[in-house]
């Protein structure tokens, strides 16, 4: 999604206190930026808005949340999105960090000390052109860079509103080594996430009467 420049959002982002400038610093010592650094983690890569990450992260103050995009537009948005959620629910934003980085470069920011439990990909860039596939955030490519830092048994939750990139993508994940726990081609008539959290695009897709399909694939050790 292409979105303007937004000369408050840098800024912003460096003056907040749920923000990380240096991630590459922070490899391997995730968890003790939070103020409770015993809970699990979660990653969402490419959070736009921060619809769903906001959402998420303030219904489940037991987990631990990550947020990466490359836009600082998008951050910035993302940053103010999940401050009003947490200020309407009456709660300190303590369990979410956003960070600014090349999603392709990951494994320059997370390792297998961070232990990831779930990674969450939503309508992420469908890539259609043949030789721009790589570029897919479930590309096998991707997808051997996720498993340096998932954990054993670690999930990945993906959704989006494109079939092609869906069944592809059910592909890849077999290819690298995923089991294929839950999956539904209409997410909205066939639920298979305990609490699904609409994001912007979702709620977009659906109301034009496309389907949501959906995966959760399991990293099998």
């Amino acid at each position: 999604m292409r979105i303007r420049f937004k000369k408050w959002a840098r800024p912003e982002l460096e003056a907040s206190s749920f923000y990380i400038g240096n991630p590459e610093e922070v490899r391997g010592k995730w968890k003790e930026k939070f103020k409770n650094h015993k809970q699990d983690i979660h990653l969402e890569l490419g959070c736009g808005k921060g619809i769903f990450i906001s959402n998420i992260a303030v219904q489940n103050q037991d987990i631990n949340y990550i947020a990466i995009d490359l836009v600082d537009a998008m951050l910035g948005l993302a940053k103010r999105n999940i401050e009003q959620v947490y200020k309407e629910a009456e709660k300190e934003v303590t369990n979410v960090l956003l960070t600014r980085f090349d999603i392709e470069r990951i494994g320059l920011i997370l390792s297998k000390e961070d232990q990831i439990k779930r990674i969450y990909i939503n309508f992420c860039n469908p890539w259609p052109r043949g030789k721009h596939h790589k570029k897919r955030l479930t590309h096998t490519r991707q997808l051997e860079k996720y498993k340096e830092f998932l954990s054993d048994n670690g999930e990945i939750f993906f959704k989006t509103d494109d079939d092609e990139l869906f069944t592809e993508s059910l592909n890849y994940f077999n290819k690298s080594g995923f089991n294929i726990e839950k999956i539904t081609y209409d997410l909205h008539k066939e639920p298979i996430f305990e609490n699904n959290i609409e994001t912007e695009h979702e709620r977009m897709f659906s109301e034009q009467g496309i389907k949501i399909k959906a995966v959760i694939a399991k990293r099998v050790i």
